[in-house]
């Protein structure tokens, strides 16, 4: 007995160990584990140029450049079986000259070369309207420039969505609502939409006939149709986002709109890949996880989704948002295609238009005041300041319209092309007759709920001054408003000049919307090209002109 008690105890051991040893092969055979790959807000960088990561210890690491993502894609992508590369919109707008002056047809080539798969609409998809917006997705020429070299342009290979933009006349959304994709045998589905304040921040006319709809009724009101469809496992593609002061890895004090929009949302809904506040973070809001990778390509967020074959639900994940480092090798095919768009971009570009003797940065100081911001207000005063130009004795510069830094460096000459990526949008100067009760009106406007950390104080120029304060309520905060020392009366009228976007109302200023006797002035950039010819070599504005 002995003997055979020692035998069956040896042999269920033995059976014990053979079942350990099957669990992760069973596991494995019960799961689907898919690699997700986002970006936000790319914005055109194709080049690396002056982008930059800050570091824990103050130092910038060089990241991004359309050449490294896609050798870091390809990288990344190895050993998976199953990858997509998917985005949360704001592709294109805002770009550097290298993709606008090709009306970003660049950006969708270089992006087509990457494999990106699917990606929601972004704000700045708008900026020149939905039938633009269209022929980037369909292809075709120009309707005015025509085609590059008699080339017709083919469009987008991957998918925009826009699950909550209605074409009224239609009621039916501009562009596919969702994706699915089926991963041995499971589905997953990625629906893509934009903020539903895109209007506030868009030319008006871009966005004329369309309805934005709440993001989170949107896509409450898509589980229900997924699920019909044997749909489980969704992935929401929102360009909205949140704030924290956490790494891009970590998630402390998370605010911001999107925080409300997961909160408000049906639990199907596993995973929310967000954007447009042009920050990192890896977070869980209500047990689902909240991405976001930086901006300009200079980061990517890697989800692993492990689905269950059984429920066809997601079983569990991972992300982690990894740098777009510059240690490997450039990817040829998005050289070439750089290069032969660079051909007729580089002349232009490479103009020298001036010079700084430092850095002139768009980082506000506790005020909302930029050194950037100040030296654009000027420039656009000093073009509008002439009788003849407008008569003006202020302008106003929103911060949202300052897309770069200009860096010092090659002698601090200053070309074109880094002026154009600090101001990309081509907007006209709009000078104006305001009130200074208008005027006061306008800066109190900088605080109509504003969401947490997004700086909407307007950039001045040079001779008005005023104080504003934090601890009043809203319509009473800013006091002690000043132009060249004496007091603005509020009877009085003042000649204002904006740019064309703000006088249309953007980014919530209606109060602009009122000026009167408007006189349309030269282009942001041209005005800020005359400004560097006239005064180079130009030091960085000193702050003071803004206090809080």
């Amino acid at each position: 007995m002995p003997r055979l008690v020692k035998t069956l105890l040896l042999g269920l051991a033995a059976l014990c160990v053979t079942c350990l040893g099957l669990t992760p092969v069973l596991a494995q055979q019960h799961t689907v584990t898919v690699q997700l790959l986002a970006i936000n807000d790319f914005h055109g960088n194709l080049e690396p140029g002056n982008l930059t990561l800050a570091l824990p210890d103050g130092q910038r690491l060089p990241a991004g450049g359309a050449e490294f993502l896609a050798t870091h894609l390809q990288q990344w992508r190895q050993g998976h079986r199953h990858s997509l590369f998917v985005s949360a919109g704001d592709n294109i707008g805002a770009t550097p000259l290298l993709s606008a002056l090709f009306h970003d047809e660049p950006t969708i080539e270089a992006l087509n070369a990457m494999g990106l798969a699917v990606s929601a609409v972004g704000n700045h998809e708008f900026d020149r309207g939905v039938d633009e917006l269209l022929r980037l997705q369909k292809g075709g020429c120009h309707p005015t420039d025509g085609c590059r070299a008699g080339e017709t342009f083919k469009g987008a290979k991957f998918q925009y969505l826009a699950a909550n933009v209605i074409d009224e006349k239609t009621n039916r959304p501009i562009l596919p609502p969702y994706q699915i994709y089926t991963f041995s045998g499971v589905k997953v589905a990625f629906i893509g939409m934009t903020l539903k304040g895109t209007p506030r921040i868009i030319p008006p006319q871009a966005v004329a006939g369309l309805q934005f709809l709440d993001e989170a009724e949107t896509l409450n009101a898509l589980v229900p149709v997924l699920k019909k469809q044997g749909v489980r496992a969704i992935v929401a593609l929102v360009h909205e986002g949140g704030f924290t002061t956490g790494g891009p890895n970590e998630c402390r004090h998370f605010t911001g709109p999107i925080v409300d929009i997961v909160q408000r949302t049906d639990r199907e809904v596993d995973v929310f890949i967000t954007g447009h506040t042009h920050r990192a973070y890896n977070c869980v809001v209500d047990g689902r996880l909240v991405t976001s990778a930086d901006a300009f390509g200079r980061m990517v967020t890697e989800i692993n989704l492990v689905l269950d074959r059984r429920t066809k639900d997601v079983r569990s994940l991972r992300a982690n948002n990894r740098i777009i480092t510059h240690d490997v090798p450039k990817a040829p095919a998005l050289t070439r295609l750089i290069g032969q768009y660079k051909v007729f971009a580089d002349p232009l570009a490479n103009r020298v238009i001036g010079q700084i003797t430092a850095d002139i940065l768009r980082q506000p100081s506790p005020s909302g005041e930029m050194p950037l911001g100040n030296l654009i207000a000027d420039a656009q005063l000093a073009a509008t300041q002439a009788p003849e130009t407008g008569g003006a004795v202020i302008a106003f510069m929103n911060p949202g319209g300052i897309r770069a830094d200009l860096t010092y460096g090659d002698g601090g000459h200053v070309t074109y092309g880094q002026a154009f990526t600090v101001q990309p949008f081509g907007n006209h100067l709009v000078t104006m007759t305001l009130t200074g009760a208008q005027i006061k009106a306008l800066l109190e406007q900088q605080f109509d709920n504003p969401a947490p950390g997004q700086n909407r104080i307007l950039q001045v120029s040079q001779g008005f001054r005023y104080r504003w304060r934090p601890d009043r309520p809203p319509g009473q905060r800013v006091v002690d408003i000043t132009l060249n020392g004496q007091p603005l009366i509020p009877t009085q009228t003042y000649r204002v000049t904006v740019n064309s976007f703000l006088a249309d109302g953007g980014d919530g200023f209606t109060v602009l919307q009122e000026g009167k006797n408007r006189l349309v002035g030269p282009t942001d950039i041209a005005a800020l090209e005359a400004y560097f010819r006239n005064r180079s070599p130009i030091s960085p504005p000193p702050l003071g002109r803004i206090q809080n």
